[in-house]
Protein backbone atom coordinates (compact mmCIF):
# COMPACT_ATOMS: atom_id res chain seq x y z
CA UNK A 1 0.00 0.00 0.00
CA UNK A 2 2.80 2.16 0.47
CA UNK A 3 4.64 4.47 2.86
CA UNK A 4 1.62 6.65 4.31
CA UNK A 5 1.08 10.56 3.97
CA UNK A 6 -0.80 10.94 7.31
CA UNK A 7 -0.11 8.23 10.32
CA UNK A 8 -3.16 8.38 12.51
CA UNK A 9 -3.04 6.20 16.04
CA UNK A 10 -5.89 6.65 17.41
CA UNK A 11 -6.27 3.59 19.93
CA UNK A 12 -7.56 3.98 23.20
CA UNK A 13 -8.30 2.18 26.18
CA UNK A 14 -10.03 3.40 29.94
CA UNK A 15 -10.10 1.44 32.51
CA UNK A 16 -13.11 1.09 34.57
CA UNK A 17 -14.01 3.91 36.79
CA UNK A 18 -12.47 2.99 40.30
CA UNK A 19 -9.98 5.09 42.59
CA UNK A 20 -6.65 4.66 41.62
CA UNK A 21 -5.31 2.51 44.32
CA UNK A 22 -8.49 -0.24 43.42
CA UNK A 23 -7.13 -0.18 39.48
CA UNK A 24 -5.79 -4.12 39.51
CA UNK A 25 -2.43 -3.85 37.76
CA UNK A 26 -3.19 -5.76 35.18
CA UNK A 27 -5.71 -3.29 33.52
CA UNK A 28 -3.09 -0.75 34.56
CA UNK A 29 -0.58 -2.65 32.28
CA UNK A 30 -3.73 -2.99 29.50
CA UNK A 31 -4.03 1.14 29.14
CA UNK A 32 -0.94 1.41 28.97
CA UNK A 33 0.11 -1.18 26.51
CA UNK A 34 -2.64 0.01 24.14
CA UNK A 35 -3.04 3.79 24.79
CA UNK A 36 1.49 4.20 24.80
CA UNK A 37 2.68 0.96 23.34
CA UNK A 38 0.03 0.71 20.64
CA UNK A 39 1.51 4.43 19.61
CA UNK A 40 5.05 2.84 19.88
CA UNK A 41 4.33 -0.05 17.83
CA UNK A 42 3.22 1.79 14.98
CA UNK A 43 6.10 4.45 14.47
CA UNK A 44 8.44 2.00 15.04
CA UNK A 45 6.35 0.17 11.74
CA UNK A 46 5.78 3.01 10.45
CA UNK A 47 8.15 6.14 10.63
CA UNK A 48 11.07 4.51 8.91
CA UNK A 49 9.27 4.45 5.65
CA UNK A 50 8.24 7.87 6.50
CA UNK A 51 11.76 8.96 6.37
CA UNK A 52 13.36 6.96 4.09
CA UNK A 53 10.40 8.76 1.64
CA UNK A 54 11.33 12.00 3.12
CA UNK A 55 7.37 13.19 4.27
CA UNK A 56 4.63 12.65 6.31
CA UNK A 57 2.58 13.55 9.60
CA UNK A 58 2.67 11.64 12.59
CA UNK A 59 -0.71 12.37 14.44
CA UNK A 60 -1.00 10.93 17.94
CA UNK A 61 -4.35 11.29 19.62
CA UNK A 62 -3.96 12.88 22.74
CA UNK A 63 -6.85 13.78 25.05
CA UNK A 64 -9.11 16.59 26.45
CA UNK A 65 -7.68 15.37 29.83
CA UNK A 66 -4.36 16.39 29.14
CA UNK A 67 -5.61 19.37 30.52
CA UNK A 68 -6.83 18.02 33.17
CA UNK A 69 -7.65 15.00 35.24
CA UNK A 70 -10.86 13.37 36.56
CA UNK A 71 -11.29 10.74 39.55
CA UNK A 72 -11.16 6.96 38.85
CA UNK A 73 -9.96 7.17 35.41
CA UNK A 74 -6.48 8.28 36.50
CA UNK A 75 -4.62 5.86 34.46
CA UNK A 76 -6.23 6.81 31.31
CA UNK A 77 -5.27 10.25 31.70
CA UNK A 78 -1.82 9.13 32.56
CA UNK A 79 -1.33 7.75 29.00
CA UNK A 80 -2.89 10.92 27.39
CA UNK A 81 -0.24 12.93 28.98
CA UNK A 82 2.15 10.39 28.13
CA UNK A 83 1.18 10.74 24.88
CA UNK A 84 1.99 14.54 24.99
CA UNK A 85 5.61 13.77 25.82
CA UNK A 86 5.93 10.90 23.22
CA UNK A 87 5.11 13.31 20.51
CA UNK A 88 6.93 16.03 21.66
CA UNK A 89 10.26 13.66 22.03
CA UNK A 90 9.56 12.40 18.49
CA UNK A 91 9.49 15.32 16.95
CA UNK A 92 13.01 16.24 18.52
CA UNK A 93 14.12 13.44 16.32
CA UNK A 94 12.22 13.45 13.47
CA UNK A 95 14.34 15.06 9.97
CA UNK A 96 12.64 18.43 9.16
CA UNK A 97 10.29 17.41 5.87
CA UNK A 98 8.37 14.76 8.71
CA UNK A 99 6.22 16.04 11.64
CA UNK A 100 4.35 14.77 14.78
CA UNK A 101 1.47 16.46 16.64
CA UNK A 102 -0.67 15.25 19.28
CA UNK A 103 -3.87 15.83 18.13
CA UNK A 104 -6.46 16.29 20.85
CA UNK A 105 -9.97 15.13 19.39
CA UNK A 106 -11.95 17.44 22.02
CA UNK A 107 -14.63 15.93 23.58
CA UNK A 108 -16.84 13.40 21.29
CA UNK A 109 -20.05 11.07 22.30
CA UNK A 110 -18.75 7.74 22.59
CA UNK A 111 -18.64 4.62 24.57
CA UNK A 112 -15.43 5.69 26.53
CA UNK A 113 -16.86 9.06 27.32
CA UNK A 114 -20.33 7.50 28.44
CA UNK A 115 -18.52 5.01 30.71
CA UNK A 116 -17.81 8.11 32.80
CA UNK A 117 -19.69 10.97 31.91
CA UNK A 118 -23.03 8.50 31.88
CA UNK A 119 -25.75 10.70 30.11
CA UNK A 120 -23.79 13.75 30.25
CA UNK A 121 -21.87 12.56 27.65
CA UNK A 122 -25.60 13.06 24.84
CA UNK A 123 -24.34 16.85 25.13
CA UNK A 124 -21.40 16.39 22.20
CA UNK A 125 -20.77 15.58 19.09
CA UNK A 126 -21.41 12.11 17.92
CA UNK A 127 -18.33 10.37 15.86
CA UNK A 128 -19.68 10.53 12.82
CA UNK A 129 -20.70 14.61 12.92
CA UNK A 130 -17.06 14.74 15.04
CA UNK A 131 -15.19 13.17 12.06
CA UNK A 132 -16.14 15.73 9.23
CA UNK A 133 -14.42 18.51 11.32
CA UNK A 134 -11.29 16.68 12.67
CA UNK A 135 -10.68 15.42 8.63
CA UNK A 136 -10.32 18.87 7.88
CA UNK A 137 -7.91 19.34 10.95
CA UNK A 138 -6.13 16.42 9.92
CA UNK A 139 -5.24 17.40 6.38
CA UNK A 140 -4.07 20.81 7.58
CA UNK A 141 -1.06 18.97 9.21
CA UNK A 142 2.28 20.16 8.05
CA UNK A 143 5.78 19.32 9.39
CA UNK A 144 5.56 23.27 9.99
CA UNK A 145 3.37 21.48 13.05
CA UNK A 146 6.25 19.14 14.40
CA UNK A 147 5.99 18.81 18.39
CA UNK A 148 2.83 21.20 18.65
CA UNK A 149 -0.33 20.03 20.50
CA UNK A 150 -3.30 20.56 18.21
CA UNK A 151 -6.98 21.67 20.11
CA UNK A 152 -10.08 21.33 18.80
Amino acid sequence: MGVPDLLVNNAGLINKNAPLTQVQPDEFASVLAVNLGGIHNMIRAFVPMMEKAGRGIIANFSSYWVQSTAPEVGPYCATKWGVEGLTRSLAQELPSDLGTVAFNPGVINTDMLRSTFGDQALAYPCPKDWAKGAVTRLEKLSPSDNGNSSNP
